[in-house]
């Protein structure tokens, strides 16, 4: 390769590294100037989320999705946009019949705009799950823009239901 070459590829690789770190550094300026107050409305949003679903509140809890949310249910089979989630969800809701988990202790990080989590949930019907998750900030307001719905299995099963789940697909 000649030496005007090498210079041409060695100056594109500058000016990339130079852009890359120009966003980075604009990113940083547009962080929230108020992190404790964004993790709080992120918890209340949240929280509102499992108070909307205990109380069949079919409008409230649709309300804390963003429009391309997507929710995954424990099922490998449950991965519903959100248009899908409230065909499903809405007879349960009309009959009064939503679900109750309570948070028992939940993580959030928040970077500008996106938040991510994880909480522990307590539940009358399966006991222990985990909830995980995207919210991203809408007009000032959190959304949730993925949940994921799951059963953390402790270690020493985790070879009895991987075989179960095996031989259930093997059905």
């Amino acid at each position: 390769m000649g030496k005007n070459k090498i210079y041409s590829v060695h100056w594109l690789v500058v000016a990339l590294l130079l852009n890359i770190a120009a966003q980075h550094s604009s990113a940083d300026n547009h962080a929230s100037s108020d992190p404790i107050g964004d993790a709080q409305q992120a918890n209340e949003t949240l929280d509102a989320f499992h108070r909307a679903a205990a109380d069949a509140d079919f409008d409230v809890y649709f309300a804390l999705f963003s429009e391309d949310a997507v929710f995954l249910g424990t099922d490998a089979s449950e991965r519903w946009p959100v248009e899908e989630f409230k065909a499903y969800a809405k007879p349960h809701f009309d009959k009064g019949r939503g679900w109750v988990y309570v948070p028992a202790e939940r993580h959030i990080v928040i970077n500008d705009h996106i938040a991510w989590f994880d909480e522990l949930l307590d539940s009358q019907s399966y006991g222990v799950s985990r909830g995980s998750g995207v919210l991203v900030k809408v007009e000032g307001h959190w959304k949730i823009a993925q949940y994921n719905l799951h059963f953390p299995i402790p270690n020493d099963l985790v070879d009895d239901i991987t075989d179960k789940i095996k031989q259930f697909r093997m059905k």
